[in-house]
């Protein structure tokens, strides 16, 4: 567990084994989901970034329209 210390301007350092972990880079955009009382970062990608992620994906089994109440 990589751990930090929020400064008295309640900024942090994300830790350089966190950072090449999750492939972040300098002046990256970071979303924040608040799940209870933790913090999640997640990394916000540009669009362009998820162009063909669905290449090849099957929608075999998947319910259609007629299937549903």
């Amino acid at each position: 567990m990589a751990i930090t210390t929020v400064s008295s301007k309640y900024q942090i350092v994300i830790p350089k084994e966190v950072r090449e972990r999750m492939k972040l880079k300098p002046g990256q955009k970071l979303g924040i989901l608040m799940k209870g009382r933790h913090a999640v970062l997640v990394p916000v990608r540009p669009i362009e970034e998820l162009r063909g992620i669905a290449r090849g994906a099957s929608m075999e089994g998947y319910r259609e329209e007629e299937d549903r109440y």
